[in-house]
């Protein structure tokens, strides 16, 4: 089993950045693929990014391509979002989760979840 714990969240102005970090429990962080999404009040849950479980291979949404940027550290647990150009519609709660199969971006395929850090941008 795999606990992931969200950090790094907060207010920030329109155009600033904020990074994210999520610190996963266990000895096989290696073995997951993991991904970051948000949710919104009122709107369904959004793939983000995905990494590979070995960082070769990164996938990115097409509302923050170029302005996002997923990294994970294998010796040290985590795994990273980078957020730059913040705008407004990115408030929400971001989520890191964890998926054995490896790297996937459909929410269903994976396993485990973190409890979320709030990120709200204002204008």
């Amino acid at each position: 089993q795999v606990q992931l714990v969200e950090s790094g969240g907060g207010l920030v102005q329109a155009g600033g950045s904020l990074r994210l970090s999520c610190a996963a429990s266990g000895r096989t962080f290696s073995m997951y693929g993991m991904g970051w999404f948000r949710q919104a009040p009122g709107k369904e849950r959004e793939v983000l990014a995905a990494i590979s479980r070995s960082g070769a291979r990164t996938y990115y949404a097409d509302s923050v391509k170029g302005r996002f940027t997923i990294s994970r550290d294998n010796a040290l647990n985590t795994v990273s979002l980078q957020m730059t150009s913040l705008k407004p519609e990115d408030t929400a709660v971001y989520h890191c989760a964890a998926a054995r199969v490896g790297f996937v971006t459909a929410g269903g395929m994976y396993d485990y979840w973190g409890q979320g850090t709030q990120v709200t941008v204002s204008s």
